[in-house]
């Protein structure tokens, strides 16, 4: 069973994210980190980027599989968390604790779940 917190909101793509300030704090969810199983890379914007709502985001790699992350929101990438470049596999330990990315945001243009309805999504 994956953890779901209730304070963040939820993708269809299986991303997570939590707008504070203007700024969109990105994640994946503890489904997809399971069902990436180990991960090893991850390809990362650079700061400055800018991505629209459905873009992709990043791309995780992990054992058995390469996966896109798509932008839930539209904005300039503000910052990456390095921590990540050097140890990817922390995603898998604590999916909403080691985010991926943070957006300011252009907009409050996004499409999301609450977590109960992401739990419904997943089958949990």
């Amino acid at each position: 069973m994956s953890n779901v917190p209730d304070d963040l909101k939820y993708t269809k793509t299986h991303e997570w994210f939590k707008v504070e300030n203007n700024i969109a704090t990105i994640g994946i969810t503890d489904y997809a980190q399971n069902q990436l199983t180990d991960i090893v890379y991850i390809d990362v914007p650079k700061v400055n980027d800018r991505k629209k709502k459905g873009d992709v985001l990043l791309t995780i790699e992990s054992v058995k599989s390469a996966e896109d992350v798509y932008s839930p929101v539209n904005g300039t990438v503000v910052e990456v968390n390095q921590e990540l470049e050097k140890s990817p596999e922390l995603v898998n330990s604590d999916a909403y604790k080691y985010w991926i990315i943070k957006i300011k945001l252009d907009d409050n243009n996004f499409d999301s779940m609450t977590p109960s309805e992401y739990k419904k999504y997943t089958g949990e």
